[in-house]
């Protein structure tokens, strides 16, 4: 039998429990929990079938009951000893996508971030435009190209503006956005609105998400219908789904919405997040975004989501947008923190606007948990690579 050893400043404590996919040399990918720098084999320590698939879908639509039983039962295996065939260092595993991406959808949630593009693309114009502040703006995503953390980027080519003629060949205004991507956990039939009340027993946790733009490529296409090559290339989740249930603590309000929302859009308890985001380029933190800054709440995006009778499914991620706030130094994409390129940043001792071939850039994230604890997301991490 283990005791495993948990520091108190540890960002895995019991208080957070994230679940992921993990393979050993001797074991096929499954699901496991990761408890300080170990990770638990469920399906060995609570003697569950469910746990030994390779994706998290099949637990996650057994539903909000199971999911506060299961973690009650994690929290009592890992707070004594643990068998030894179920305990393995973080770093003898390999880590794999947690669960299989259903369908995509990414929103446009920061009033702060929408302002920023909204001068830089439209600058004789306000900012907003006319149903931002009525809606959680959002476009349907690529779910083929979400990618685990630490999967290698391949820079995207397509069509550029020209001087009279359209030009095709590689992005040179290659771009991320620090995100947060929330995981549906049971989903809902056609025809069926979800309520912005019942968030929390829809959704089953939280990820990190890097959306990749490609921003000359978006900047040609998006009129009148909006991203779709500048984005659809490649979006990268982290390792580990933080659940809805250690997010608690972080719960605040959404800043004042005003105009007040339609009703489908109210909120009894709004689910603003206090989660605080860091994003390094090459090493560098350049970057601190404040995700509770977010005008618009995950309970939000779901009831806009399937108000007009979309289905949702397990499985299903949608995000929130690029997290930005209103100093320069928390701007959640690269266009924002260099103003569209005019206003370099300083990398590794050098100015730097987009990304080049070899950068590496990885998003962080912590939120707080009872009693002074601090819950950690783990990263997000990619690598770009040269176009093909």
């Amino acid at each position: 039998m283990t005791r495993i050893a948990i520091p108190e400043d540890s960002p895995f404590g019991l208080a957070n429990l994230p679940y992921g996919v993990f393979s050993t040399p001797g074991t096929a990918p499954r699901v496991g929990v990761r408890v300080a720098d170990s990770v638990v084999d469920l399906a060995a320590g609570l003697g569950d079938d469910v746990f030994a698939a390779p994706s998290l879908n099949p637990f996650m639509a057994q539903g909000h009951a199971r999911w506060v039983e299961v973690r009650e039962r994690v929290l009592d295996l890992v707070s004594e000893d643990v068998p030894d065939d179920a305990v393995h260092p973080l770093d003898a595993v390999t880590l794999h996508m947690p669960f299989e991406v259903a369908d995509y959808v990414d929103f446009y949630a920061s009033e702060h971030h929408a302002s920023n593009l909204g001068r830089l693309f439209r600058p004789d114009s306000e900012p907003l435009m006319p149903n931002w502040k009525h809606l959680p703006v959002g476009y349907h995503g690529r779910a083929g190209t979400v990618v685990p953390s630490g999967t290698d980027i391949v820079r995207p080519s397509g069509q550029r503006k020209g001087e009279s003629a359209p030009t095709f060949g590689e992005s040179r205004r290659l771009d991320i956005e620090a995100e947060v991507g929330f995981v549906v956990g049971t989903g809902s039939a056609l025809g069926e609105p979800v309520s912005a009340d019942d968030f929390d027993e829809r959704v089953f946790g939280v990820v990190l998400v890097n959306d990749w733009s490609a921003r000359d490529i978006q900047a040609w296409e998006y009129v009148p219908l909006g991203p779709f090559l500048g984005k659809s290339f490649a979006t990268s989740v982290s390792h580990w789904v933080v659940p809805l249930l250690a997010l608690e603590a972080a719960r605040v309000a959404t800043p004042p919405q005003d105009p007040e929302p339609l009703p489908y859009l109210r909120e009894k308890n709004p689910w603003g997040l206090d989660l605080d985001l860091a994003v390094s380029w090459n090493g560098q933190v350049v970057s601190r975004p404040p995700y509770r800054e977010m005008y618009w709440s995950p309970a939000q995006m779901l009831a806009h989501m399937t108000v007009n009778g979309a289905s949702s499914r397990t499985g299903d991620l949608f995000a929130s947008g690029t997290v930005s706030g209103p100093a320069k130094d928390q701007r959640g994409a690269f266009i924002e923190l260099t103003w569209g390129g005019k206003e370099p940043v300083t990398v590794n001792g050098g100015p730097r606007t987009f990304l080049e071939d070899g950068d590496e850039v990885s998003i962080t994230a912590t939120a707080p948990g009872p009693s002074g604890t601090r819950i950690g997301f783990g990263d997000v991490t990619g690598r770009i690579l040269p176009a093909r």
